[in-house]
Protein backbone atom coordinates (compact mmCIF):
# COMPACT_ATOMS: atom_id res chain seq x y z
CA UNK A 1 0.00 0.00 0.00
CA UNK A 2 2.94 2.62 0.97
CA UNK A 3 4.54 1.71 -2.34
CA UNK A 4 1.30 2.05 -4.51
CA UNK A 5 1.06 5.09 -2.78
CA UNK A 6 4.77 6.58 -3.46
CA UNK A 7 4.60 5.59 -7.20
CA UNK A 8 1.27 7.87 -6.67
CA UNK A 9 3.15 10.85 -5.71
CA UNK A 10 5.74 10.50 -7.83
CA UNK A 11 3.85 10.29 -11.38
CA UNK A 12 1.97 12.86 -9.93
CA UNK A 13 4.93 15.45 -9.76
CA UNK A 14 6.91 14.08 -12.83
CA UNK A 15 8.63 11.89 -10.78
CA UNK A 16 8.86 8.36 -13.05
CA UNK A 17 10.84 9.16 -15.30
CA UNK A 18 14.10 7.23 -15.85
CA UNK A 19 16.25 10.51 -15.26
CA UNK A 20 14.19 11.71 -12.75
CA UNK A 21 14.78 8.64 -11.06
CA UNK A 22 18.13 8.70 -11.26
CA UNK A 23 18.42 12.14 -10.07
CA UNK A 24 16.74 10.85 -6.96
CA UNK A 25 19.00 7.51 -6.32
CA UNK A 26 21.61 10.41 -7.13
CA UNK A 27 20.58 12.80 -4.65
CA UNK A 28 20.40 10.23 -2.07
CA UNK A 29 23.28 8.74 -2.46
CA UNK A 30 25.16 11.59 -2.20
CA UNK A 31 23.89 13.60 0.38
CA UNK A 32 21.88 10.91 2.59
CA UNK A 33 18.09 10.18 3.33
CA UNK A 34 17.78 13.88 4.61
CA UNK A 35 16.25 17.28 3.85
CA UNK A 36 19.43 18.19 2.09
CA UNK A 37 18.73 15.14 -0.98
CA UNK A 38 15.50 16.25 -0.97
CA UNK A 39 17.16 19.80 -2.30
CA UNK A 40 19.74 18.82 -4.01
CA UNK A 41 17.14 16.79 -6.37
CA UNK A 42 14.99 19.56 -6.74
CA UNK A 43 18.29 21.51 -7.62
CA UNK A 44 18.63 19.23 -10.87
CA UNK A 45 15.38 18.99 -11.75
CA UNK A 46 14.25 22.92 -10.87
CA UNK A 47 18.14 24.86 -11.57
CA UNK A 48 17.61 28.20 -12.21
CA UNK A 49 13.69 28.93 -11.40
CA UNK A 50 13.41 30.74 -8.13
CA UNK A 51 12.77 28.83 -5.17
CA UNK A 52 13.18 31.54 -1.72
CA UNK A 53 12.30 35.03 -1.77
CA UNK A 54 12.66 37.54 1.21
CA UNK A 55 13.45 41.10 1.91
CA UNK A 56 17.14 40.02 1.38
CA UNK A 57 16.67 39.08 -2.19
CA UNK A 58 15.87 35.48 -4.34
CA UNK A 59 17.51 32.25 -5.16
CA UNK A 60 17.26 29.87 -7.40
CA UNK A 61 16.98 25.96 -6.17
CA UNK A 62 20.25 25.41 -7.52
CA UNK A 63 21.85 28.70 -5.43
CA UNK A 64 19.65 27.51 -2.30
CA UNK A 65 21.15 24.09 -2.92
CA UNK A 66 24.87 25.28 -2.57
CA UNK A 67 24.31 27.26 -0.25
CA UNK A 68 22.68 24.85 2.33
CA UNK A 69 25.27 21.88 1.49
CA UNK A 70 28.63 25.03 2.01
CA UNK A 71 26.25 24.96 5.59
CA UNK A 72 25.76 21.59 6.52
CA UNK A 73 29.41 21.09 5.81
CA UNK A 74 30.26 24.19 8.26
CA UNK A 75 28.05 22.38 10.92
CA UNK A 76 29.47 19.48 10.94
CA UNK A 77 33.16 20.23 10.54
CA UNK A 78 33.58 23.72 12.52
CA UNK A 79 30.35 23.34 14.95
CA UNK A 80 30.59 19.09 15.77
CA UNK A 81 26.79 18.79 14.77
CA UNK A 82 26.13 14.73 14.00
CA UNK A 83 24.12 12.43 15.56
CA UNK A 84 23.00 12.35 19.00
CA UNK A 85 23.96 16.62 19.13
CA UNK A 86 21.14 19.04 19.50
CA UNK A 87 21.11 22.84 18.40
CA UNK A 88 18.59 25.26 18.90
CA UNK A 89 17.36 28.41 16.67
CA UNK A 90 15.66 31.72 17.57
CA UNK A 91 14.66 33.35 14.45
CA UNK A 92 12.32 35.04 12.40
CA UNK A 93 11.48 34.22 8.81
CA UNK A 94 14.11 33.96 6.60
CA UNK A 95 16.00 32.41 3.71
CA UNK A 96 19.04 32.07 6.22
CA UNK A 97 16.51 31.10 8.97
CA UNK A 98 15.57 27.91 5.53
CA UNK A 99 18.85 27.27 4.81
CA UNK A 100 19.50 26.75 8.46
CA UNK A 101 16.87 24.44 9.41
CA UNK A 102 17.58 21.92 6.57
CA UNK A 103 21.48 22.23 7.45
CA UNK A 104 21.58 20.90 10.82
CA UNK A 105 18.60 18.37 9.96
CA UNK A 106 21.11 17.04 7.69
CA UNK A 107 24.01 16.99 9.63
CA UNK A 108 22.42 14.50 11.73
CA UNK A 109 21.80 16.52 14.62
CA UNK A 110 18.31 17.56 16.35
CA UNK A 111 17.02 20.73 16.04
CA UNK A 112 14.95 22.88 18.08
CA UNK A 113 12.68 25.49 17.09
CA UNK A 114 12.43 27.82 19.33
CA UNK A 115 9.33 30.81 19.64
CA UNK A 116 11.66 34.08 19.70
CA UNK A 117 8.76 36.02 21.45
CA UNK A 118 9.34 34.03 24.64
CA UNK A 119 10.10 35.62 27.42
CA UNK A 120 13.97 35.76 28.61
CA UNK A 121 12.97 33.47 31.45
CA UNK A 122 10.80 30.90 29.38
CA UNK A 123 13.78 31.12 26.84
CA UNK A 124 16.44 30.38 29.36
CA UNK A 125 14.01 27.87 31.06
CA UNK A 126 14.17 26.05 27.27
CA UNK A 127 17.83 26.32 26.80
CA UNK A 128 18.19 24.63 29.98
CA UNK A 129 15.93 21.92 29.52
CA UNK A 130 16.87 20.94 26.20
CA UNK A 131 21.21 21.88 27.03
CA UNK A 132 22.17 22.75 22.93
CA UNK A 133 25.15 22.09 21.47
CA UNK A 134 24.92 25.28 19.31
CA UNK A 135 21.97 28.41 19.15
CA UNK A 136 21.48 29.94 16.08
CA UNK A 137 19.30 33.25 17.04
CA UNK A 138 18.77 36.37 15.11
CA UNK A 139 20.91 39.79 15.51
CA UNK A 140 17.65 41.47 17.29
CA UNK A 141 17.45 38.99 19.86
CA UNK A 142 21.30 39.40 20.76
CA UNK A 143 20.34 40.95 24.05
CA UNK A 144 17.63 38.34 25.35
CA UNK A 145 20.63 36.14 24.51
CA UNK A 146 22.76 37.93 26.58
CA UNK A 147 20.62 38.34 29.49
CA UNK A 148 19.52 34.81 30.12
CA UNK A 149 23.37 34.11 30.49
CA UNK A 150 23.43 31.35 28.53
CA UNK A 151 25.99 28.52 28.70
CA UNK A 152 25.62 26.76 25.61
CA UNK A 153 28.91 25.84 24.02
CA UNK A 154 28.50 27.76 20.73
CA UNK A 155 26.54 30.67 19.41
CA UNK A 156 26.01 31.99 15.80
CA UNK A 157 23.87 35.11 14.62
CA UNK A 158 22.20 33.92 11.85
CA UNK A 159 23.12 37.38 9.89
CA UNK A 160 26.55 35.76 9.79
CA UNK A 161 25.24 32.93 7.53
CA UNK A 162 25.08 35.00 4.42
CA UNK A 163 28.77 36.22 5.02
CA UNK A 164 29.96 32.61 5.75
CA UNK A 165 28.20 31.04 2.37
CA UNK A 166 29.02 33.92 0.35
CA UNK A 167 33.17 34.08 1.32
CA UNK A 168 34.17 31.43 3.50
CA UNK A 169 35.91 28.19 1.82
CA UNK A 170 34.48 25.34 4.02
CA UNK A 171 37.54 23.23 4.67
CA UNK A 172 35.23 20.07 5.07
CA UNK A 173 33.04 18.20 2.95
CA UNK A 174 29.53 16.99 4.37
CA UNK A 175 28.83 13.51 5.18
CA UNK A 176 26.22 11.92 4.30
CA UNK A 177 23.79 11.31 7.51
CA UNK A 178 20.05 10.69 7.98
CA UNK A 179 17.87 13.54 9.57
CA UNK A 180 18.00 14.54 12.70
CA UNK A 181 14.81 14.85 14.90
CA UNK A 182 13.10 17.81 14.25
CA UNK A 183 11.80 19.66 17.73
CA UNK A 184 8.58 21.67 17.52
CA UNK A 185 7.10 23.34 20.96
CA UNK A 186 3.28 23.12 21.55
CA UNK A 187 1.55 26.47 21.00
CA UNK A 188 1.51 27.20 25.12
CA UNK A 189 -1.60 29.24 25.07
CA UNK A 190 -3.03 27.80 28.46
CA UNK A 191 0.24 26.23 29.92
CA UNK A 192 4.12 25.68 29.32
CA UNK A 193 4.94 24.68 26.00
CA UNK A 194 6.13 21.29 25.25
CA UNK A 195 8.42 19.68 23.14
CA UNK A 196 7.11 17.37 20.39
CA UNK A 197 9.74 15.36 18.26
CA UNK A 198 9.79 14.68 14.90
CA UNK A 199 11.76 12.85 12.69
CA UNK A 200 11.49 13.16 8.90
CA UNK A 201 10.89 9.66 7.23
CA UNK A 202 9.52 9.68 3.37
CA UNK A 203 7.05 6.49 3.95
CA UNK A 204 5.68 7.78 6.85
CA UNK A 205 4.53 11.68 5.65
CA UNK A 206 3.24 10.00 1.80
CA UNK A 207 -0.33 10.11 3.36
CA UNK A 208 -0.53 13.75 4.33
CA UNK A 209 1.63 14.94 1.24
CA UNK A 210 -0.46 13.40 -1.00
CA UNK A 211 -3.62 14.86 0.70
CA UNK A 212 -2.73 18.24 0.76
CA UNK A 213 -1.74 18.05 -2.76
CA UNK A 214 -4.81 16.86 -4.19
CA UNK A 215 -7.35 17.86 -1.67
CA UNK A 216 -5.95 21.54 -2.23
CA UNK A 217 -5.50 21.17 -6.16
CA UNK A 218 -1.70 22.28 -5.53
CA UNK A 219 0.07 20.38 -7.80
CA UNK A 220 0.19 23.15 -10.47
CA UNK A 221 0.71 26.37 -8.42
CA UNK A 222 3.57 28.46 -9.08
CA UNK A 223 3.94 30.63 -5.73
CA UNK A 224 3.50 30.00 -2.21
CA UNK A 225 3.31 32.58 0.87
CA UNK A 226 4.54 31.36 3.86
CA UNK A 227 2.43 33.43 6.48
CA UNK A 228 2.79 31.75 9.32
CA UNK A 229 6.66 31.61 11.54
CA UNK A 230 8.40 28.45 10.32
CA UNK A 231 9.53 27.77 13.54
CA UNK A 232 5.92 26.34 14.34
CA UNK A 233 6.82 23.73 11.93
CA UNK A 234 3.01 24.14 10.19
CA UNK A 235 4.92 26.77 7.59
CA UNK A 236 8.11 25.11 7.52
CA UNK A 237 6.03 21.85 6.36
CA UNK A 238 4.33 23.96 3.50
CA UNK A 239 7.61 25.43 2.74
CA UNK A 240 9.16 22.14 2.50
CA UNK A 241 6.66 20.51 0.26
CA UNK A 242 6.06 23.61 -1.92
CA UNK A 243 9.87 22.86 -2.70
CA UNK A 244 9.25 19.58 -3.66
CA UNK A 245 6.92 20.62 -6.23
CA UNK A 246 9.30 23.52 -7.55
CA UNK A 247 7.16 26.73 -6.45
CA UNK A 248 8.22 30.03 -4.91
CA UNK A 249 8.18 30.10 -1.81
CA UNK A 250 7.97 33.47 -0.34
CA UNK A 251 8.30 34.57 3.29
CA UNK A 252 8.18 37.81 5.22
CA UNK A 253 10.43 38.27 8.51
CA UNK A 254 7.03 39.80 10.42
CA UNK A 255 3.86 39.72 9.95
CA UNK A 256 2.02 43.39 8.12
CA UNK A 257 -0.84 42.66 6.69
CA UNK A 258 -0.61 45.60 4.01
CA UNK A 259 2.76 44.16 3.10
CA UNK A 260 1.33 40.46 2.89
CA UNK A 261 -1.17 41.70 0.39
CA UNK A 262 1.12 43.21 -2.12
CA UNK A 263 3.44 40.57 -1.73
CA UNK A 264 0.92 38.32 -2.92
CA UNK A 265 -0.06 40.73 -5.49
CA UNK A 266 3.77 41.25 -6.35
CA UNK A 267 4.58 37.61 -6.95
CA UNK A 268 0.86 36.35 -8.23
CA UNK A 269 0.69 33.88 -5.25
CA UNK A 270 -1.80 31.30 -5.84
CA UNK A 271 -0.70 29.11 -2.18
CA UNK A 272 -1.14 30.79 0.52
CA UNK A 273 -1.24 29.28 4.38
CA UNK A 274 -2.38 31.36 6.93
CA UNK A 275 -3.77 31.33 11.19
CA UNK A 276 -7.77 32.86 10.90
CA UNK A 277 -6.41 36.50 12.52
CA UNK A 278 -3.72 37.05 9.78
CA UNK A 279 -6.67 36.41 6.70
CA UNK A 280 -9.30 38.78 8.60
CA UNK A 281 -6.18 41.27 8.97
CA UNK A 282 -5.53 40.72 4.91
CA UNK A 283 -8.87 40.84 3.68
CA UNK A 284 -9.33 43.97 6.02
CA UNK A 285 -6.25 45.59 4.53
CA UNK A 286 -7.03 45.03 0.56
CA UNK A 287 -8.79 42.33 -0.17
CA UNK A 288 -8.68 43.14 -3.99
CA UNK A 289 -4.74 42.43 -3.75
CA UNK A 290 -5.76 38.58 -3.01
CA UNK A 291 -7.56 37.57 -6.01
CA UNK A 292 -4.49 35.69 -7.78
CA UNK A 293 -5.35 32.68 -4.39
CA UNK A 294 -6.25 29.48 -5.71
CA UNK A 295 -5.99 28.21 -2.15
CA UNK A 296 -5.54 29.59 1.28
CA UNK A 297 -4.40 26.99 3.44
CA UNK A 298 -5.97 28.22 6.91
CA UNK A 299 -5.04 26.71 10.03
CA UNK A 300 -3.28 27.00 13.61
CA UNK A 301 -6.42 28.29 15.35
CA UNK A 302 -10.25 27.71 15.29
CA UNK A 303 -11.66 29.18 11.90
CA UNK A 304 -14.40 31.48 12.92
CA UNK A 305 -17.71 30.84 10.74
CA UNK A 306 -18.33 34.48 10.41
CA UNK A 307 -14.60 34.47 8.80
CA UNK A 308 -15.14 31.54 6.50
CA UNK A 309 -18.32 33.04 5.15
CA UNK A 310 -16.92 36.61 4.30
CA UNK A 311 -13.35 34.42 2.37
CA UNK A 312 -15.93 32.46 0.64
CA UNK A 313 -18.31 35.18 -0.71
CA UNK A 314 -15.18 37.60 -1.45
CA UNK A 315 -12.34 35.41 -2.97
CA UNK A 316 -14.47 32.28 -3.77
CA UNK A 317 -13.74 28.45 -3.23
CA UNK A 318 -10.56 28.82 -2.52
CA UNK A 319 -10.58 28.44 1.21
CA UNK A 320 -9.58 25.29 2.98
CA UNK A 321 -9.76 24.54 7.03
CA UNK A 322 -6.99 22.56 8.30
CA UNK A 323 -6.52 21.10 12.04
CA UNK A 324 -3.70 19.10 13.36
CA UNK A 325 -1.57 19.84 16.47
CA UNK A 326 2.40 20.06 17.27
CA UNK A 327 2.17 16.53 18.46
CA UNK A 328 0.31 14.38 15.85
CA UNK A 329 0.96 16.49 12.82
CA UNK A 330 -2.15 17.60 10.18
CA UNK A 331 -4.80 15.25 10.98
CA UNK A 332 -8.05 16.89 8.86
CA UNK A 333 -9.03 19.10 5.83
CA UNK A 334 -11.92 21.22 5.13
CA UNK A 335 -12.43 22.04 1.28
CA UNK A 336 -14.38 24.89 0.54
CA UNK A 337 -16.75 22.78 -0.49
CA UNK A 338 -17.12 21.29 2.97
CA UNK A 339 -17.54 24.59 4.61
CA UNK A 340 -20.22 25.62 2.39
CA UNK A 341 -22.22 22.75 3.73
CA UNK A 342 -21.02 23.42 7.78
CA UNK A 343 -18.95 26.69 7.75
CA UNK A 344 -17.97 25.12 11.05
CA UNK A 345 -16.78 22.05 10.31
CA UNK A 346 -12.67 20.75 9.87
CA UNK A 347 -13.89 18.74 7.24
CA UNK A 348 -12.77 14.63 6.69
CA UNK A 349 -9.44 12.59 8.53
CA UNK A 350 -6.34 12.19 5.93
CA UNK A 351 -5.92 8.98 4.77
CA UNK A 352 -3.97 7.10 7.57
CA UNK A 353 -5.67 9.10 10.14
CA UNK A 354 -7.68 6.92 12.64
CA UNK A 355 -10.30 8.73 15.04
CA UNK A 356 -11.94 8.30 17.61
CA UNK A 357 -13.93 10.97 20.19
CA UNK A 358 -14.44 9.67 23.87
CA UNK A 359 -16.84 10.86 25.97
CA UNK A 360 -16.71 12.09 29.83
CA UNK A 361 -16.42 7.98 31.06
CA UNK A 362 -13.86 7.54 28.49
CA UNK A 363 -16.41 5.71 26.16
CA UNK A 364 -16.83 6.21 22.51
CA UNK A 365 -19.09 9.22 21.72
CA UNK A 366 -22.39 9.24 19.49
CA UNK A 367 -23.08 10.80 17.02
CA UNK A 368 -23.46 14.75 17.59
CA UNK A 369 -22.31 14.11 21.60
CA UNK A 370 -19.08 16.45 22.17
CA UNK A 371 -16.39 14.38 23.04
CA UNK A 372 -12.79 14.61 23.69
CA UNK A 373 -10.58 14.06 20.37
CA UNK A 374 -7.86 11.41 20.31
CA UNK A 375 -6.02 10.63 16.89
CA UNK A 376 -3.26 7.96 15.49
CA UNK A 377 -1.58 8.26 12.71
CA UNK A 378 2.31 7.48 11.48
CA UNK A 379 3.52 10.78 11.02
CA UNK A 380 2.38 12.02 15.35
CA UNK A 381 4.85 12.50 17.61
CA UNK A 382 3.87 9.39 19.74
CA UNK A 383 5.39 6.04 19.01
CA UNK A 384 3.90 6.32 15.19
CA UNK A 385 0.60 4.26 15.19
CA UNK A 386 1.86 2.50 18.20
CA UNK A 387 -0.65 4.38 20.69
CA UNK A 388 -3.71 6.94 20.36
CA UNK A 389 -2.66 10.85 20.84
CA UNK A 390 -5.05 12.62 23.27
CA UNK A 391 -5.24 15.64 21.30
CA UNK A 392 -6.87 18.04 24.06
CA UNK A 393 -9.67 19.17 21.93
CA UNK A 394 -13.29 18.86 21.96
CA UNK A 395 -15.51 18.51 18.78
CA UNK A 396 -17.91 16.05 17.52
CA UNK A 397 -19.05 14.17 13.95
CA UNK A 398 -22.40 15.08 12.89
CA UNK A 399 -24.64 12.55 10.94
CA UNK A 400 -23.19 13.45 7.63
CA UNK A 401 -19.93 12.82 9.01
CA UNK A 402 -18.36 15.93 9.09
CA UNK A 403 -15.86 16.63 12.49
CA UNK A 404 -16.35 19.68 14.18
CA UNK A 405 -14.13 21.81 17.09
CA UNK A 406 -15.69 22.72 20.39
CA UNK A 407 -12.54 24.43 21.38
CA UNK A 408 -10.10 23.04 24.18
CA UNK A 409 -11.21 20.57 26.66
CA UNK A 410 -9.35 22.44 29.23
CA UNK A 411 -11.14 25.46 28.68
CA UNK A 412 -14.93 23.65 29.58
CA UNK A 413 -16.81 24.97 32.21
CA UNK A 414 -19.42 23.01 34.46
CA UNK A 415 -22.02 25.69 35.31
CA UNK A 416 -24.98 25.09 37.67
CA UNK A 417 -24.60 21.13 36.27
CA UNK A 418 -24.32 21.56 33.01
CA UNK A 419 -21.07 21.66 30.29
CA UNK A 420 -20.76 25.37 28.84
CA UNK A 421 -18.25 25.37 25.69
CA UNK A 422 -16.30 29.04 25.45
CA UNK A 423 -15.56 28.62 21.72
CA UNK A 424 -19.83 28.20 20.63
CA UNK A 425 -20.57 31.46 22.45
CA UNK A 426 -17.51 32.93 20.98
CA UNK A 427 -18.47 31.64 17.46
CA UNK A 428 -21.78 32.84 17.68
CA UNK A 429 -20.51 35.71 19.08
CA UNK A 430 -18.87 36.94 16.02
CA UNK A 431 -22.16 36.66 13.57
CA UNK A 432 -23.16 40.12 15.49
CA UNK A 433 -23.03 42.56 12.53
CA UNK A 434 -21.21 44.86 15.17
CA UNK A 435 -18.78 43.06 17.08
CA UNK A 436 -14.77 42.53 15.33
CA UNK A 437 -13.89 39.91 17.63
CA UNK A 438 -14.77 38.18 21.17
CA UNK A 439 -14.09 35.94 23.61
CA UNK A 440 -15.53 34.22 26.48
CA UNK A 441 -13.60 33.21 30.02
CA UNK A 442 -15.16 31.71 33.10
CA UNK A 443 -15.53 33.71 36.02
CA UNK A 444 -16.76 32.07 39.49
CA UNK A 445 -20.36 32.43 40.74
CA UNK A 446 -21.87 31.45 44.18
CA UNK A 447 -24.90 30.37 42.76
CA UNK A 448 -23.63 28.19 39.23
CA UNK A 449 -19.98 27.52 40.54
CA UNK A 450 -18.87 28.98 36.96
CA UNK A 451 -20.25 31.05 34.72
CA UNK A 452 -19.05 32.60 31.33
CA UNK A 453 -17.73 36.16 31.41
CA UNK A 454 -17.37 37.64 27.26
CA UNK A 455 -15.00 40.34 26.38
CA UNK A 456 -16.14 41.94 23.46
CA UNK A 457 -14.13 43.99 20.90
CA UNK A 458 -16.95 46.30 18.74
CA UNK A 459 -16.90 47.16 15.23
CA UNK A 460 -14.99 49.98 14.38
CA UNK A 461 -17.26 51.15 10.71
CA UNK A 462 -20.66 50.35 13.06
CA UNK A 463 -23.09 53.11 12.74
CA UNK A 464 -24.17 52.83 16.14
CA UNK A 465 -22.90 51.97 19.42
CA UNK A 466 -23.16 48.55 21.21
CA UNK A 467 -24.32 48.60 24.63
CA UNK A 468 -24.60 45.71 27.25
CA UNK A 469 -28.38 45.46 27.02
CA UNK A 470 -28.79 45.57 23.52
CA UNK A 471 -26.17 42.42 23.52
CA UNK A 472 -27.95 40.98 26.09
CA UNK A 473 -31.05 40.97 24.20
CA UNK A 474 -29.63 39.85 21.15
CA UNK A 475 -27.79 36.56 22.90
CA UNK A 476 -30.67 35.69 24.89
CA UNK A 477 -32.29 34.00 21.26
CA UNK A 478 -29.32 32.19 20.40
CA UNK A 479 -27.58 30.89 23.66
CA UNK A 480 -29.07 28.56 26.34
CA UNK A 481 -29.44 29.91 29.88
CA UNK A 482 -26.72 28.51 30.95
CA UNK A 483 -24.46 29.92 28.59
CA UNK A 484 -25.64 33.52 29.31
CA UNK A 485 -22.82 35.65 30.84
CA UNK A 486 -22.68 36.72 34.12
CA UNK A 487 -20.62 39.60 32.43
CA UNK A 488 -19.95 41.74 30.03
CA UNK A 489 -17.05 43.89 28.69
CA UNK A 490 -16.08 46.02 25.54
CA UNK A 491 -12.49 46.52 24.83
CA UNK A 492 -9.88 48.10 22.34
CA UNK A 493 -8.74 44.51 21.56
CA UNK A 494 -8.44 40.66 22.50
CA UNK A 495 -4.83 39.73 23.57
CA UNK A 496 -3.08 37.20 20.68
CA UNK A 497 0.16 34.99 20.63
CA UNK A 498 2.63 35.28 17.77
CA UNK A 499 1.70 32.71 16.10
CA UNK A 500 -1.73 34.33 15.81
CA UNK A 501 -3.77 31.92 18.07
CA UNK A 502 -6.09 34.00 21.30
CA UNK A 503 -3.74 33.99 24.04
CA UNK A 504 -6.37 32.48 26.78
CA UNK A 505 -3.42 32.21 29.52
CA UNK A 506 -3.65 36.46 29.18
CA UNK A 507 -7.90 36.31 29.10
CA UNK A 508 -7.69 34.22 32.02
CA UNK A 509 -5.82 37.63 33.92
CA UNK A 510 -8.74 39.29 33.17
CA UNK A 511 -10.55 36.46 34.80
CA UNK A 512 -8.52 36.75 38.01
CA UNK A 513 -9.32 40.65 38.32
CA UNK A 514 -12.64 39.81 38.25
CA UNK A 515 -12.32 37.68 41.49
CA UNK A 516 -10.35 40.61 43.12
Amino acid sequence: MKLFRLLRVMRMIGWLSPAALFRLVNAIYRSGVNLLALLRFAAETYGDRTALADEQGAYSYRELYVRTNKLAALFQGEYGLSRERRAAVVCKNSAALMQTIVAVSSSGADICLLNPEMSGDQLRDMVVDLAPDLIIYDEEYRMKMEQIGCSCPSLLRVQEIEGIVRTRRILTRFRPSPSGKLVLLTGGTTGKPKQAAHRPSLFHYLNPFVDFVVRLKIKDAHAAYIATPLYHGYGLAVAILCFVLGMKVVLQRGFDALKACQLVREHQVELMNVVPSMLYKMLKADADALTSLKCIACGGAELSPKLAEETLNRLGNVLYNLYGTSESGLNFIATPEDLRHNLRTIGHPLTGVRVRIMDAHDQPAATGEIGRIHVRNEWSAADHNEQWLDTGDLGYVDRDGYYCLCGRADSMIVSGGENVYPLEVEQILLTHPLIEDAAAIAVPDEVFGQRLKIVVVPGCDADVALSEEALRGWLRDRLARYQMPREIEFVDELPYTPLGKLDRKKLGEIGREYRR
